[in-house]
């Protein structure tokens, strides 16, 4: 029998995420961090950082990641896997380079990364691995040590993220008055993206419309619906919409938006809606202003009862779900042929990401994929 654990040939697991401020001072530096390189005045990130600043000045998501980080490492320890857990962002403390730059002092070598987001997309996915490269490049540059680093695959419609949606969304039907509850639609709500960054997301081969960004949501919608008529008898109707754009007027993003879908429905009749944000890991700043705060004001203002379902955040079945996704990754690195878990129609998503997935407009390089730099 091998004395390898089982983790093997990883030595550490690292989320990555996008960061957040965490008070005031942050808020328009954090911003210049998110925008780099756009040119957009200090002044016009001082507008756009209102909504932090009606928070405390505070983002939830670092909060949020703390908690997914003490989930996964209690979840590792009684499950008898020691792997060690770190954690470093895109654009805030702790910054990614950082962390890597701590990760290859302390020796690891070999490195799983799990992304604080769970579909197909430049954004959501290359722009990670793009962050990824960049702080691997540094560490070079530095003369340390450089870990070859892969990414867990899309874990959209792994059970471990999918069963505690569906107990979200059937806790928030019951928020809802009892004579709205078995007419209420569903709303779930995802970032929206520029049509062509959707179009041409997920492997080249399954570029089109909405490409695999679009697929991998609805796929997700249908597998949480089923599951809500199973549990509560009800055929809900359900849509597919979309929050948080920030992009320019003239470019196309995928619609509707949540507001202009709320009056629609409103006008059609609907009894109230549940939103369900499938498309968010926790209820971060997207969540807590652009559904709790702007959708729920303009639900009241309609006159239209809503209910806003849960993320699946630190719950314990998806720190289970990583686990399950390091050990799967970790036996297909050793040759094996493991159970690769996923619901819905799609299957489980690739590894690796192949050359030309989720292309950027200027090509970049981007670890952890077929086209990286540090295989």
């Amino acid at each position: 029998m091998s004395d390898q654990p089982p983790s093997a040939p990883y030595d550490a697991l690292l989320l990555l995420s996008f960061g957040g401020p965490e008070g005031p001072d942050d808020v328009v530096p954090f911003l210049e961090n998110v925008t780099r390189g756009r040119g957009i005045p200090r002044e016009r990130l001082k507008e756009v950082g209102q909504h932090y600043f009606l928070f405390g000045g505070v983002s939830p998501i670092n909060e949020q990641n703390r908690a997914l980080l003490a989930a996964l490492r209690a979840d590792f320890a009684a499950n008898g896997l020691e792997l060690p857990v770190y954690w470093g962002n895109r654009n805030w403390a702790p910054y990614l380079t950082d962390t890597l730059r701590e990760m290859a002092a302390a020796g690891h070598r070999r490195v799983l990364t799990l992304a604080t987001s769970a579909y197909a997309s430049y954004s959501g996915c290359r722009q990670y691995r793009e962050n990824l490269a960049d702080a691997l490049a540094a560490l070079a540059g530095e003369g340390l040590p450089v870990p070859r680093v892969d990414k867990l695959r899309h874990y959209f419609n792994h059970p471990g993220f999918i069963e505690p949606m569906v107990d979200a969304t059937v806790t928030a039907l019951s928020e809802l008055p009892e004579e709205v509850r078995p007419k209420a639609r569903l709303a779930f709500t995802t970032h929206s993206i520029p049509t062509a960054a959707a179009d041409t997301s997920g492997p080249a081969e399954g570029h089109g419309d909405g490409g695999a960004y679009v697929a991998q949501h609805l796929d997700v919608v249908r597998t949480i619906a089923a599951a809500v008529r199973e549990r509560t008898g009800v055929d809900h109707p359900w849509d597919l919409v979309y929050q948080s754009r920030s992009g320019a007027p003239h470019i196309p993003w995928l619609e509707p938006d949540i507001c202009d879908h709320l009056e629609e429905v409103h006008r059609a009749g609907a009894a109230g809606v549940v939103m369900v944000p499938i498309g968010f890991v926790s209820d971060h700043m997207e969540v807590r202003y652009d559904l709790d705060t702007e959708a729920t004001a303009k639900a009241a203002e309609l006159g239209l009862p809503v209910a806003r379902a849960g993320t699946v955040g630190a719950d314990p079945r998806f720190a289970a779900a990583v686990r399950e996704l390091v050990l799967e990754r970790a036996a297909t690195e050793r040759g094996e042929r493991p159970v690769r878990c996923a619901l819905g129609a799609l299957g489980p998503s690739h590894d690796l990401c192949p050359v030309g997935c989720c292309p950027a407009r200027t090509p970049r390089p981007a670890a952890a994929g077929a086209d990286s730099p540090y295989a």
